[in-house]
């Protein structure tokens, strides 16, 4: 029934995601960006995709340069969706900028805790995750400071009073604070979506972030070893769902190694695949014939989600796919400029494959 009505409100915005969605880069394109012996060739071979961000760059071009016109493209169209969008789409887009806020508020914090430059720390925040008093974050000395000063006219302020106690702002304070909002930004998000929403939408975003869940569970128990994060404060950062939840996160915020990981994600096919065939630890793809790392085996699945999406119709869930299956192509054009910026053209075929 929700699919009788849902092009009266949603319908041209479902329709140009789905027209972004085919103008990503195919494996043809692919296969003609890791033939390019310098920058410049890549900047023609991205042309009738990125062209009119990278038309009037000058030369040198760096990859920086590129990372940053090709996500500027990603902003363009993403605020023209939002500024189309009304309604329960209105607010699931709200919802999608959330976890950059929380990524900038982490950022900017760390960054004057090692006094970098304010101004250097602003240019370099996700635009999507700006809000008015974030300049403020940068003399925040403590959690109480950074609520009542900052956040607390922000959408993060629920998720910040409900978890946090007053506390001196150090490193592993402010990975904590990083995560425990975005364990209650989840929570809420994924409440929100199967309570507020209905029929493909509610389906599809209940996998999408159960998902999101499991997969920072994962790698928040791997990078807390070694660490003075306790199992019990360890424990408190994991999501409470997803496919892990309960049985599998209990085991997690056990484990001592990564065998303890391993056996705690048995019950999970496809996260128990990526620790049957191996992986990397490393954050980046791995050359060779060695194994992809954690957070490349991650993405791929991840990708497997987003492009499964688009078989369904009349979903808000298109916007979220969408970012994702973006994001990963500009990771990858990093990716591939770093290579030919690098002079590493043996590695430069390991991106991840969105088609």
């Amino acid at each position: 029934m929700e699919g009788l009505f849902f092009n009266v409100n949603n319908g041209y915005i479902e329709g140009l995601v789905r027209g972004y969605r085919n103008s990503l880069l195919t494996s043809a394109n692919y296969s003609n960006l890791t033939q390019c012996e310098t920058l410049d060739d890549l900047k023609l071979q991205l042309s009738p995709a990125y062209g009119d961000v990278l038309a009037n760059v000058p030369s040198p071009l760096s990859t920086s340069t590129i990372a940053s016109k090709a996500t500027e493209k990603l902003i363009s169209e993403f605020r023209y969706l939002r500024a189309n969008a009304v309604g329960t789409l209105a607010k699931f887009m709200d919802y999608m900028t959330y976890g950059y806020m929380i990524d900038n508020v982490a950022l900017l914090i760390t960054g004057t805790l090692h006094e970098r430059d304010t101004r250097e720390l602003l240019e370099r925040c996700h635009p999507l995750g700006v809000f008015e008093s974030m300049p403020v974050l940068c003399v925040a000395s403590n959690t109480e400071e950074l609520y009542n000063s900052v956040l607390v006219e922000t959408p993060l302020a629920p998720y910040f009073k409900s978890n946090l106690s007053s506390s001196d702002l150090d490193e592993l304070n402010i990975e904590i604070i990083r995560n425990t909002l975005y364990k209650s930004y989840l929570e809420d998000f994924h409440r929100w979506c199967t309570t507020e929403l209905e029929g493909p939408t509610a389906e599809i975003m209940e996998e999408m972030l159960s998902f999101e869940a499991d997969r920072r569970a994962i790698n928040i128990t791997l990078n807390s070893f070694g660490t003075e994060l306790s199992k019990k404060d360890r424990q408190k950062l994991y999501p409470n769902f997803g496919k892990l939840y309960p049985v599998g996160t209990y085991m997690l915020g056990r484990a001592d190694d990564i065998e303890g990981v391993r056996a705690a994600v048995e019950g999970v096919g496809e996260y128990k695949s990526f620790f049957d065939q191996g992986f990397g630890m490393g954050g980046g793809s791995i050359g060779g014939n060695q194994p992809k790392s954690l957070e490349d085996l991650f993405y791929q699945r991840e990708m497997e989600l987003s492009k499964l999406v688009f078989t369904h119709q009349f979903t808000h869930a298109v916007v979220y796919a969408w970012v994702k299956l973006k994001e990963q192509e500009i990771r990858n054009i990093t990716w591939i400029a770093e290579c030919i910026a690098q002079n590493q053209k043996e590695r430069i075929g390991n991106y991840i494959s969105i088609f």
